[in-house]
Parts: C-alpha cells; structure tokens; sequence
C-alpha cells in the first residue's frame, strides 16, 4: 500500500510538471506565430481598467468645470501628484483614444509590467479634444482637456504636416505652465510601453533627463539623438529658463518640430549657460524601435519610435508586449537559459 502511494504521489508529479511544460510551449508558440496572447486577457477591448482594478469606477462626463483653466490645471495635478509634488503626463487625442488604439495598450502596460500598477493614479492624460477628454473621464481618473482654439487635433496626425506641429509646439507650451505651477513631471508618450519603473534610473541630481532614439554609450555626450517622447523634468528655474527658449526657437526653426528643434539648440550657449544638469538615458533603460534594449532584466519603457503610422505602431507594440509576457514567463521557470530578444520591428 505504502508503495502504491509513492507511485500515486510520483505520477502526479510527473503529470504536473508535463502540464507545466505544455502551457509554457503553447504560450511560446503562440507569441512566435504573432498572436495577440494579451487578447485573451479577460479584459474589454472597449474598456481601460485592469479586470482586478475594484478602485476605479466610471463616472460621468463633466466637462463644465467652474474657474480658470488654470484652477483646473492645479487641481488635477495636485490630485495626481506623488509626494515630491512629481507627475506622470501623457497626451491623447481622439484618434489614439479609440477602442483598440494606443491608449489600451499604454494603459495595459502598467499592469502587465513590474510592480508598477500604482503609479496609474499619478498618471495625468492630457485630452486634446472633446472626445479624448470624455473617453478618459469615463474610464481614467485624472484627466485635463486642452483646448486650442481654432485647431482641431482629433484625428491621426500625420508626421510633420501642419497640424502634426501645431500639437506638438501645444504641448511643450503646456508642459511649460507645469513646471511655472511647481510640479515636476515624467513625460511620456502613448506609444511608449512601460515595464517598470523608471525612476529607479533616474540620476538624482539631474534636472531634465531624456531618452535618445540612438545611445553612444556616454549619458553626457549632446551628439547622442534626443527623443522627446520620455522626459524626466524638474521643476526649477534652469527647466522653466530651457522650455522658454526651447518654445520660442520654433520661430528661428520654421518647419522643425519640437525634438528636431531640442536637437539643435541643446549645445547652444544660451542652454550651457543655464546650468541645468542634462542627462541623456542609455537605450538599455529606455528603449525604442530606433534602438531596442539589450537587455530585458534592466528595460524600463520601450518605445514605438522610428514608426510612421498608427496601423504600423500597433502592430509593434503588441508584438512588444508579446514579448515581454513570454520573457516573464520563461523567467520565472527553473533553470532557464533562453535570452530574450526583441522581435520589432516588423511593420515599423
């Protein structure tokens, strides 16, 4: 009897451990025939909430806010604010805001990733539209409408026409006035995908970190190619003094968008005379397609960078977080040997 039920205990072991290895292989197969596996998450396609998130509950839309627009600003962000009076910001319109688009797969991220699921509620997303703003009023805590007069920023904004560099010049006046209110902030864009935090990379005298689409190995070295799409900005006067002439030197770079006109003014006198401490973030913390990260034990954000279109930045970042999910798994198994690799671009 005592030997019958070692053999018991032995075969259900076995069977365990073949069960095991199966799920993995089929996840595996899976994420390498570039099937969705986060599509069969019990999560809405139509829906920003993590399916565990009992906290937040949709409200409705009250776009009618009584006082100044900056009343509202200040309220929002000393709402969202972590206790260094430090915020998370994003921008959206209409045409990322759609159920399946970007902003999903954004806020997905968070909670797929490392211990990061928190952070969502210093997370400020900036609508530039009505639509944007009411899709996040019903789904998202903090929200901001901007509003631009005579513009409309709705729909997908091609790289570099005319409107595509109206939105981008309205955002970095934005950012501007929050940094004028006292608060500092980690800007992000919607296609940048996070897996854990990043201000454990941070340096913690720095005044404006950023990352790079191509990193050359020295944090230091203004010849590295700035990415405006993740910045870390102190608020202080040398970062009030920067985004001032950074806004104002659109008039002497007609035609440039925002991250070309950072890329030529960094080296500026005017800029080294500030004095802020400017530290450019290695691709290995902050990758993008331009340049992945190598490693995926120290990857922080990867961004769909380097990509025009928003069918073909879809199709990356989903692939981008296929493959973060099988490294997961595969890292939590014993004795794994498997190195991860990026499988972006495809259509990027």
């Amino acid at each position: 009897m005592k030997r019958l039920k070692e053999q018991e205990g032995t075969m259900r072991t076995l069977l365990l451990s073949l069960l095991v290895i199966a799920g993995v292989a089929f996840l595996y197969a899976l994420s390498y025939h570039n099937v969705a596996v986060f599509n069969f998450l019990p999560m809405s396609r139509g829906s920003f909430e993590h399916p565990n998130n009992t906290s937040a509950t949709p409200r409705k839309d009250d776009s009618s806010i009584s006082g100044s627009d900056e009343i509202k600003l200040k309220t929002v962000l000393e709402k969202a604010a972590m206790g260094n009076n430090t915020v998370i910001l994003t921008s959206l319109n209409e045409a990322w805001a759609a159920p399946g688009s970007i902003i999903e797969l954004f806020l997905e991220s968070f909670w797929t990733g490392e211990h990061i699921s928190r952070l969502l509620e210093h997370l400020v997303i900036i609508a530039l539209d009505e639509k944007a703003y009411a899709r996040c009023r019903s789904t998202h805590v903090n929200c901001y409408p901007l509003k631009t007069e005579g513009v409309d920023f709705s729909a997908e904004k091609k790289f570099m026409t005319e409107d595509y560099l109206k939105m981008v010049w309205r955002k970095i006046e934005f950012l501007r006035s929050v940094l004028e209110l006292g608060y500092s902030f980690i800007f992000t864009d919607a296609d940048v995908i996070w897996f854990r935090d990043p201000m454990q990379v941070f340096h913690p005298n720095g005044d404006f970190q950023i990352s790079c689409d191509s990193f050359y190995g020295d944090p230091d070295y203004l010849s590295n190619t700035l990415n405006t799409g993740f910045m870390y900005v102190r608020a202080n006067e040398k970062t009030k003094l920067l985004y001032k002439y950074w806004y104002e030197s659109r008039e002497t770079h007609p035609g440039m968008h925002d991250q070309e006109v950072l890329n030529h003014i960094k080296g500026h006198q005017y800029v080294l005379d500030i004095g802020l401490n400017f530290n450019l973030i290695p691709t290995v913390y902050f990758g993008g397609i331009c340049q992945p990260s190598s490693d995926f034990n120290l990857v922080c954000t990867m961004h769909a960078n380097c990509c025009i279109g928003l069918e073909h930045k879809l199709n990356d970042i989903r692939i981008i977080m296929e493959d973060w999910r099988m490294y997961r798994v595969l890292k939590g198994m014993v004795n794994n040997t498997h190195k991860s690799k990026w499988r972006v671009p495809q259509m990027c």
